[in-house]
């Protein structure tokens, strides 16, 4: 695993020790940030299930403002701060210990508002439980911006994020990427 453009271009990040949580590739990285090339200077970034932190850390290498990294697992969390140390990143970020579902409940009561929000759940995760961190995610995008979530390509992403309509969608090998277009 690397970061793939910007100011952090070529650092190696640190995998996972232990089995269970699965990066994102390289690969899709990459065409992730490729779509959202136009949107990433100065934007503030929500990157659910943050697992190494990659996706954010990609974020902040290629100009956001600020990367919100929600992890539940305290490996995980001490990986993405492993990782953040090891890119010389000191600042522009937060890193919130919570499921994804009670983050999104806590920031939206805050008041919160980002331009991407950016969730890899594990591909398990469907139905009601995807639905309902969807529609939360769709409570803190600010006006305008965009939530897109990865999901195994087997399992078609749900129509919408609440009430925002997928707007997109991208494949690649066994994984695909739904993005979800708020409304300005």
């Amino acid at each position: 695993m690397r970061v793939i453009a910007g100011s952090l271009k070529g650092r190696r990040l640190k995998p996972p020790a232990w089995a269970g949580l699965r990066p994102t590739s390289d690969k899709l990285r990459e065409t992730l940030f490729n779509i959202l090339a136009a949107r990433i200077t100065g934007a503030r970034v929500l990157d659910g299930y943050a697992g190494t932190g990659a996706v954010g850390i990609e974020a902040l290498s290629r100009g956001a403002a600020q990367v919100t990294f929600v992890e539940s697992d305290r490996r995980a969390q001490a990986l993405i701060v492993a990782n953040l140390a090891h890119c010389g990143v000191t600042d522009g970020y937060a890193i919130i210990r919570a499921s994804a579902t009670r983050a999104l409940a806590d920031l939206s009561a805050n008041g919160a508002a980002f331009e991407l929000i950016l969730l890899d759940p594990p591909y398990d995760e469907t139905g009601d439980r995807l639905a309902a961190v969807l529609a939360q995610a769709a409570d803190v995008a600010a006006p305008g911006g965009t939530i897109v979530l990865e999901h195994a390509r087997a399992r078609p992403a749900p129509p919408a994020a609440g009430p925002v309509p997928r707007s997109r969608d991208v494949t690649s090998g066994d994984s695909a990427l739904a993005f979800y277009a708020c409304p300005r």
